[in-house]
């Protein structure tokens, strides 16, 4: 048995897919009640509670440790996680960090990231820790403007980062809990090239075959529009990123085609795989 975290979102539900199609029993969390693929066990369960993860980790062999907001929770205690999984007799956990713990190691919420890698590393557990750079499914903020305006607004027009398809990080999840070839690796997981917000609008506006107008934001309007989704410290770490990348947050990783064995989508493979959201 597989429990896959966070398993209805846009990596945890390739992830969960991928390995029901491998013929693994896989147990799929979530905190609301959501459909599932056919054979795939749902439980509904809190992150910021471990304990109520207990029923989902009986009998599982390995874990997918995906956090999210989760991690940032009042009084959220993620290390308990690890120590339920390995208490249930878990041998493997792979877990979804982020490029920002090396990147720009002093946030607050990176620091607390960078310390649960530390723990998983020291649990005696089988671990594999895979740090993604900014998602390609980032887009789907846009989604609305775009299907009723034909716009894509975001700040930092022509300021690019090597973006990654979330299904590429799902494909790396499912190897790395899968083959024992992995343990021990830390992965960094990026695209395969540096696009630009006016780069992505472009490809948009070629997935759906119709003009798509990019409109360029201020800092103190993405902030605005961020924060109504997300911790206002985290939307500002995100906003420096996007405005001014560091060269280890402009590398291109060869990560994905290591695991892989093939190079990371494109961006705009991943707006013609979701073009449907955008009409």
């Amino acid at each position: 048995m597989i429990v896959v975290t966070g398993a209805t979102g846009n990596i945890g539900r390739p992830l969960t897919q991928a390995l029901a199609e491998a013929g693994q029993q896989v147990t799929a969390v979530s905190r609301n009640a959501a459909a599932v693929p056919d054979g795939v066990r749902h439980m509904v369960a809190d992150l910021a509670e471990p304990a109520g993860l207990k029923p989902a980790l009986a009998g599982a062999k390995a874990l997918f440790l995906l956090l999210s907001g989760d991690l940032h929770a009042i009084g959220a205690n993620p290390a308990d996680i690890i120590s339920e999984a390995a208490a249930a007799g878990v041998r493997r956990v792979v877990l979804l960090s982020t490029l920002g713990v090396v990147t720009r190691p002093s946030g607050r919420t990176r620091i607390a990231m960078r310390a649960l890698e530390d723990v998983l590393r020291e649990s005696g557990l089988e671990w594999t820790i895979l740090r993604p750079g900014g998602f390609a499914s980032n887009a789907l903020w846009w989604a609305e403007s775009v299907r009723t305006q034909q716009v894509v607004a975001a700040p930092f027009g022509d300021v690019g980062v090597p973006i990654i398809d979330p299904a590429d990080i799902a494909e790396v999840a499912a190897a790395c809990l899968l083959e024992d070839r992995h343990t021990g690796s830390v992965y960094e997981l990026t695209g395969p090239e540096v696009i630009t917000p006016r780069g992505q609008a472009a490809a948009l506006a070629a997935a759906l075959g119709s003009p798509v107008r990019f409109h360029e934001l201020t800092r103190d309007e993405a902030a605005a529009a961020m924060t109504r989704s997300m911790p206002a410290e985290l939307a500002n770490d995100t906003l420096d990123i996007l405005g001014s990348p560091n060269p280890a947050e402009l590398r291109i990783s060869p990560d994905v085609q290591q695991v892989l064995g093939r190079a990371p989508r494109p961006f705009a493979d991943w707006a013609a795989r979701n073009v449907a959201a955008f009409r």
